[in-house]
């Protein structure tokens, strides 16, 4: 199995005080209505925390990133926007293997499927919540693959990738697809790894 270490989360200064101390638990509150109410993008750490009532260094503190907050916000299962950093660093003709190993391989640790599919189950066709996710995949995941290829047609590249991937982990996950569900995961790197490469690398 190819482990990804992922980097860890830089903190910014900020310590709670006294009195503050379920701040966290708010902030948790607080973002879940910022980034319904305006979105991924719209979503500010300061505007979260002015909500939450603490100060914007205290997020940080707790969370690190927007991109972290989101992703403790809504109970990610896995970072694919900070692996794919280490993946795209890698040998070129490698990378659609590596993209598919990493997601599979994850996905079958029993707890990273089991909320992985409560995620997806419960964010995809719901209108507020789909666009959530799929601005925070445009902006965290998809934004680094477009700048690393830096080609005029990267971003259908990307979501090229994503719509891939995306299918793969639905049909073999939620649906549970039974030729998928009794594939190994080498079969599938084999067979849809290149399929990925094509659309990040070819012609």
């Amino acid at each position: 199995m190819v482990e990804y270490v992922v980097p860890a989360p830089k903190r910014r200064r900020g310590r709670p005080r006294a009195g503050q101390s379920d701040a966290r638990e708010r902030i948790l509150t607080a973002a879940m209505d910022e980034f319904g109410e305006l979105g991924y993008d719209g979503a500010t750490m300061r505007g979260i925390a002015g909500r939450a009532g603490v100060d914007a260094a205290l997020v940080h503190h707790y969370f690190g990133t927007k991109a972290d907050l989101f992703g403790e916000t809504v109970g990610a299962p896995m970072r694919p926007d900070l692996a794919i950093i280490e993946i795209l660093a890698g040998p070129r003709d490698e990378v659609g293997n590596r993209i598919v190993r990493y997601l599979l391989e994850t996905w079958e640790d029993a707890d990273v499927r089991r909320r992985g599919v409560a995620l997806l189950r419960t964010t995809i066709g719901n209108k507020l919540t789909t666009p959530l996710l799929a601005g925070f995949i445009s902006r965290e995941l998809l934004a680094r693959i477009v700048r690393a290829l830096d080609v005029q047609d990267a971003e259908l590249r990307a979501a090229l990738v994503a719509s891939q991937v995306a299918g793969l982990l639905i049909a073999r996950y939620v649906l549970r697809l039974p030729a998928l569900g009794e594939a190994s995961v080498d079969e599938l790197v084999r067979r849809v790894g290149p399929t990925v490469q094509g659309y990040l690398y070819g012609s």
